[in-house]
């Protein structure tokens, strides 16, 4: 197994604080509708932002899991 660089490193929690805002926007987005309904625009802008952030999470988590090679130039 290789060594992880400081960047993948970073990026890893990156990932975790995405999922974490994915988490707080769907209970926003929840508690929002359950006041509001679904069809005010507020709820509408923290369901996708639950997609933005579930996908970036998912993006940012496969870089820092990637065996990259070094890129250093020798």
């Amino acid at each position: 197994m290789s060594q992880r660089g400081t960047g993948q490193k970073i990026v890893f929690v990156i990932a975790i604080f995405c999922y974490l805002l994915a988490a707080a926007c769907g209970v926003t987005a929840f508690y929002l509708s359950l006041d509001a309904g679904f069809n005010e625009p507020v709820v509408a802008a923290f369901a996708a932002s639950v997609v933005f952030f579930v996908g970036s999470g998912v993006v940012l988590h496969m870089m820092a899991r990637t065996n990259l090679p070094d890129l250093k130039i020798k």
